[in-house]
C-alpha cells in the first residue's frame, strides 16, 4: 500500500523536471534570437551653444547724494520716482547764510586788495628817497615787509573767498548725472552734517545684468557676447544685451566667475535690482549630435542608447542636453554618422542580434536653439 502512494508523486517529479531545461540552454536560445529594429543614423546639426544664467538687472550708476555744507534744508525740490537731468537743484541748504559769508569773503579780498595797493605805494616811495639817499636802510626794509605781508593777505583773502564761494554753490545740491530718485532721505527743516545723506538716486536709462558663470566656461566667455533674459514683470517677453564686465578671478566657495552685460533700457521698462534668467550664447552655429528622442532610453537613473555596429547592438551610455523638434542633443557618447536604434528596444540588451527594418526619417531640420545645455 506504501509504494502504490508514492507512485503519483514520483510521476509528477519526472514530469516536470522533463519540462524544465538548464540555464544556459535558456541563455544560447536568447542570444540566438534575432530582433527586428528600426534605426536612424546620428545627425549633425548646427545649434548655438549657449549657458543658462541667472543674476539680477543693477544700475549702471548708482549714488547717495550727500550734504556737502552743514546747515538747515530750505527745500528740497524732487521726491521718490522723480526723474532728473546733470546739474539739476534737487535741495537748498541754508543758502541765505552762505551768501552772506561769500559776500563778507569778497569784501575781505577787496580791502587786502587795497591794503596791498598802499603797501607797493609806500614801497616805491621809499625806494626813491633811498635812491636819493634821504631815507635809511631800515625804512627800505620796513616797507619790502609790509609790501610782502599785503600781498599774503591778499592771497589769503581770495582763498578765503574761493571757499565762500564754493560753499555758496555746494548749498545748491544738484544732480551729478541723469537718474532718477530712488529714495529721498531728508526734509526741509532738517539740520544736516557734513556728509549726511540726502536723496538716493539710480541711472536706470543703462542697466547691469550680472550673473555668475562656471570657470568650466571661462574660455569661451569675451566681450560682446550676447545675452538674452526674461523677468517676472513681463512674461513671455525677452530682452537682449552684451557683455562688458568680466571679473578677473573665480570665487574658491562657487567655482565661478561674475559676468556683466549692459542692457539699455528702452522706455524705462526695467526696474533696477530685478531678478532676471536667460542665456549667454558662447558660440554659433556648432555642429551637435542630434537623435529622436525616442532612441533614448532612461532607467532607474541611466541614460543610454543602443548602437548597431554591424548585425549586433551595444548599450552605451549619454549625455543629453537640450530637446528641440522632437530631437534631443548629445552632449557625450555619440558621434555623428553613428546608427541608432529608435524602436524595438524594449527586446534588446547588450550583445543582442537584430536585423534592420527599415531606417526612421530624419525629421524636420531644427532651428537655432538657446536652452540650457
Amino acid at each position: 500500500m506504501k509504494i502504490k502512494s508514492c507512485l503519483p508523486i514520483l510521476g509528477l517529479a519526472l514530469a516536470f523536471a522533463s519540462c524544465s531545461k538548464p540555464p544556459g540552454q535558456v541563455a544560447k536560445t536568447r542570444g540566438d534570437e534575432v530582433v527586428p529594429v528600426t534605426v536612424v543614423p546620428v545627425a549633425s546639426v548646427p545649434l548655438d551653444r549657449s549657458l543658462a544664467i541667472i543674476g539680477t538687472l543693477f544700475a549702471k550708476d548708482e549714488a547717495t547724494i550727500g550734504a556737502q555744507v552743514e546747515g538747515q534744508v530750505e527745500k528740497t525740490g524732487v521726491d521718490f520716482g522723480d526723474r532728473v537731468t546733470t546739474d539739476q537743484e534737487l535741495a537748498l541748504i541754508d543758502t541765505t547764510s552762505y551768501e552772506a559769508l561769500a559776500r563778507q569773503s569778497a569784501a575781505n579780498v577787496a580791502k587786502a586788495r587795497a591794503s596791498a595797493l598802499n603797501a607797493e605805494q609806500s614801497l616805491k616811495r621809499v625806494q626813491e628817497l633811498q635812491r636819493d639817499k634821504i631815507s635809511s636802510a631800515s625804512d627800505l626794509d620796513a616797507a619790502v615787509a609790509a609790501a610782502e605781508q599785503a600781498r599774503a593777505e591778499v592771497k589769503a583773502a581770495e582763498a578765503a573767498d574761493a571757499i565762500g564761494q564754493l560753499n555758496v554753490a555746494r548749498s545748491h545740491v544738484k544732480s551729478p548725472f541723469n537718474a532718477a530718485v530712488a529714495e529721498r532721505i531728508a526734509s526741509a527743516g532738517d539740520y544736516l552734517k557734513v556728509g549726511a545723506p540726502l536723496f538716493r538716486i539710480v541711472n536706470d536709462s543703462v542697466l547691469k545684468f550680472i550673473f555668475q558663470v562656471p570657470e568650466r566656461s571661462a574660455s569661451f566667455v569675451t566681450k560682446r557676447l550676447p545675452v538674452q533674459f526674461r523677468v517676472d514683470n513681463y512674461p513671455g517677453e525677452t530682452f537682449t544685451g552684451s557683455v562688458y564686465l568680466i571679473s578677473p578671478s573665480v570665487s574658491t566657495a562657487s567655482r565661478a566667475f561674475g559676468v556683466g552685460a549692459l542692457v539699455t533700457n528702452t522706455d524705462f521698462r526695467l526696474k533696477a535690482n530685478t531678478f532676471a534668467r536667460g542665456t549667454l550664447t558662447l558660440e554659433h552655429a556648432v555642429p551637435t549630435p542630434m537623435i529622436p528622442l525616442e532612441a533614448v532610453v532612461s532607467f532607474a537613473g541611466v541614460t543610454k542608447v543602443f548602437v548597431v555596429e554591424g548585425d549586433t547592438v551595444h548599450a552605451r551610455a549619454v549625455k543629453v542636453g537640450r530637446i528641440q523638434d522632437q530631437r534631443q542633443e548629445i552632449l557625450e557618447g555619440l558621434r555623428p554618422g553613428e546608427i541608432v536604434v529608435v524602436s524595438g528596444q524594449s527586446r534588446l540588451s547588450e550583445g543582442v542580434k537584430v536585423t534592420i527594418q527599415s531606417s526612421a526619417p530624419a525629421g524636420p531640420n531644427p532651428t537655432v536653439d538657446h536652452d540650457k545645455r
